[in-house]
């Protein structure tokens, strides 16, 4: 698929960024690939260290988007990271995972996250679509 500038569309959806941190590289790169095709910039991370590391690089996400369950820091010490450093202020956070326990939706949603997508209960594409209603709402575009 080409992308010219008299499509328009992608173009202008280009401008969102989002950071995605997962360790499984297979849906890392299947996520990475379903935003690129939505015309979304994505720097996506095996692990919440390089999430971190890229935040605290420049990078401006507009969204992000992480698992739950990870090697040394999981989603909660990312989340928690990024808030206490005041990273990525004005993004959307999501947490996507496996974990459909009401405890971990309630902790995840008292460190600040915007939603909680359980991964086997939604399509990709969904999950993609998603993300960019929420960004596009949050920064009016």
């Amino acid at each position: 698929m080409e992308q010219s500038e008299k499509d328009g569309k992608n173009i202008k959806e280009n401008k969102h960024n989002v950071l995605l941190v997962d360790d499984d590289r297979f849906l890392l790169d299947m996520y990475s690939m379903k935003f690129t095709q939505e015309g979304v910039n994505v720097q996506a991370c095996l692990s919440a260290k390089d999430a971190l590391g890229a935040l605290r690089d420049g990078f401006q996400a507009h969204a992000v988007v992480f698992d739950l369950v990870m090697p040394e820091l999981d989603g909660f010490a990312l989340l928690s990271s990024i808030k206490e450093e005041h990273l990525a202020e004005d993004a959307v956070f999501v947490a996507l995972t496996n974990q459909g326990e009401d405890e971990e939706r309630k902790k995840t949603e008292e460190l600040g996250a915007d939603a909680y997508i359980v991964k086997a209960s939604t399509i990709p594409s969904e999950v993609v679509n998603t993300i960019i209603n929420m960004i596009s709402a949050k920064v009016g575009a």
